[in-house]
């Protein structure tokens, strides 16, 4: 019982780590990368859809990308949510493809998605002290029940606590690797 609650904590940590590298994945740095618009969203046919369900994306160069929709008809709202986007980017669309030109990240806008990478770190750590906290409550529980002894558990909860430091400390990784790739000019 004791080990399942550990397993169990253990694969909801590694799944929050896994969600903050795809929100750090969706912060812009100076750099193209098609995962910048994965948390955007296209008004398709009346109901929200994820845009890369609807276009191809190529990088020509550092700051360029090609938008292929893969509905013609689809490509003014896409353009439109671009535009609206939180990225700051400005889309032109020639008909087949959307090219969007990133600008260069001024200091403070570098400044900006720094706050907002580590914003993103501690709802990463506050989601990985839920997850300890709710199996130190299980473990406790099995203590107070009697399914398992007193050592067993202080060994469980310190095992526990190791767990939640190596997961913490791997977003502190994640957020100092972004923190450099945002502000290097």
């Amino acid at each position: 019982m004791i080990d399942e609650t550990l397993l169990e904590a253990e694969e909801k940590m590694d799944k929050a780590i896994e969600v903050a590298k795809e929100d750090f994945a969706t912060i812009r740095t100076g750099r193209a990368n098609a995962a910048m618009f994965a948390k955007v969203f296209v008004d398709y046919y009346g109901s929200p859809t994820p845009l890369q369900q609807l276009a191809s994306f190529n990088v020509v160069e550092a700051r360029t990308i090609l938008v292929q929709p893969f509905d013609k008809s689809a490509t003014a709202a896409i353009e439109k949510a671009l535009r609206d986007s939180d990225l700051g980017v400005n889309p032109t669309n020639d008909g087949n493809v959307i090219r969007i030109v990133l600008p260069a990240l001024t200091e403070e806008r570098r400044k900006d998605f720094v706050k907002l990478a580590r914003t993103k770190a501690e709802d990463a750590k506050i989601s990985i002290r839920n997850v300890r906290r709710r199996a130190k409550e299980e473990l406790d529980r099995i203590g107070r029940d009697g399914e398992a002894g007193e050592d067993e558990v202080a060994r469980a909860e310190k095992e526990l606590e190791g767990l939640t430091k190596r997961h913490v400390d791997v977003i502190d990784v994640i957020l100092t690797a972004k923190e450099s790739e945002l502000l290097e000019v």
